[in-house]
């Protein structure tokens, strides 16, 4: 389940989607406040930019979820709130080292979290500044670091099944 950043759905979310969906996995992309009351509850989320708070919301509230990956930060969970991380929801996140748009802080509080609980956790620093790197809308988008993160995010797909 693929939640979108603030900038909607644009063809590079889509694109991105279809990516994923290529390589046989079902994806449904929808906005962050979506309701997901009809749709399965074991899936894994993905969530781009603002779309993190809201993957990593039913990640760790939705029963069954498989997985989260949050690319382009982690959003505190606490605001939201989600008291503890459930231990058999593993979590990947990507952003780039110098982005400005993630907050460190809660990164490691995020780390610590799932620390706490022994559920496994990947963590992904890229080159460069750029907070949509990964999207081919956005201005910043490397299309090496997007294999790259695709790659990663495959994998993690697999092992989530």
């Amino acid at each position: 389940m693929v939640l979108h950043s603030a900038q909607g759905l644009r063809p590079g979310v889509e694109s991105w989607a279809a990516r994923l969906r290529d390589s046989r996995h079902e994806v449904w992309v929808l906005a962050p406040d979506a309701g997901l009351d009809e749709l399965p509850t074991d899936v894994v989320y993905v969530g781009f930019s603002t779309g993190t708070a809201s993957a990593g919301y039913h990640a760790a509230t939705r029963h069954g979820c498989r997985g989260v990956i949050l690319i382009g930060g982690v959003a505190p969970l606490a605001e939201r709130g989600v008291e503890a991380w459930p231990e058999t929801v593993p979590a990947q996140v990507h952003f780039s080292a110098e982005d400005p748009e993630v907050d460190r802080a809660g990164v490691e509080s995020f780390e610590h979290a799932l620390d706490a609980v022994r559920a496994r956790l990947e963590i992904h620093v890229y080159p460069g500044s750029e907070h949509l790197l990964a999207d081919p809308d956005s201005p910043g988008y490397d299309p090496a670091a997007a294999e790259l993160l695709l790659a990663r995010v495959l994998e993690f797909l697999h092992r989530c099944e």
